[in-house]
């Protein structure tokens, strides 16, 4: 039995990867506003706080953050930094941060999304954002101390997404969010690191 922190564990993704591996691990739920503990991932502050009150741990998921989306001649430098200072940096955060407190060979899984492969419109900022969380566990992969490892899960839209966004995913194949929570095990109960694990992908080659 693992000792796994979930951040975002009241999102959609959230609730079902806390489904998948409750009954095997002890899970500890961290979200912005409910949980077992608060962290804000916009303020490295907050993460720091966090980490300092938890005790060591096998694993970290994340299932947060956020982007903006509009269409590109709306976007402004202040609205591709929503996503840069959140999803991103907010990600990247937790990992730098969390190093010293998981325990030797535990895990990080993160998340980014199929926009940089598969693109969509009002979704260059979601795409901008999702290449550089590939880039970033795959160059950290590398360099992780302690037998670390850290993988990412992208999922294209989600199939409990699609009510209210369907318009701007015609041909794409959603992907239920259950189907989802099997890759986040496939990073942390497996031995792969420096993988991006992409789920629900049509066409793509």
């Amino acid at each position: 039995m693992m000792k796994i922190l979930i951040i975002g564990a009241t999102g959609t993704i959230g609730r079902a990867v806390v489904h998948e591996l409750k009954d095997r691990h002890e899970l500890i739920l961290a979200g912005s506003k409910s949980g077992d503990i608060t962290v804000d991932i916009n303020d490295i502050r907050s993460i720091i706080k966090m980490y300092e009150t938890l005790p060591l741990l096998d694993a970290v998921i994340v299932t947060a953050g956020t982007v903006h989306f509009a269409p590109l001649t709306a976007m402004t430098s202040e609205l591709y930094q929503i996503g840069l200072t959140s999803k991103l940096l907010g990600q990247v955060n937790i990992v730098l941060q969390g190093i010293k407190y998981l325990n030797e060979g535990g895990s990080f899984t993160v998340t980014s999304g199929s926009a940089n492969r598969d693109p969509y419109k009002q979704g260059s900022s979601s795409a901008m954002v999702n290449g550089a969380i590939d880039g970033f566990v795959r160059g950290a992969a590398i360099e992780l101390p302690k037998r670390l490892r850290i993988n990412a899960v992208s999922p294209s839209i989600l199939t409990e997404s699609m009510k209210n966004y369907a318009d701007y995913f015609r041909g794409f194949m959603p992907v239920p969010a259950e189907e989802v929570a099997i890759a986040y095990t496939k990073s942390v109960e497996g031995a792969q690191t420096g993988n991006i694990y992409s789920v629900g992908e049509l066409f793509l080659k």
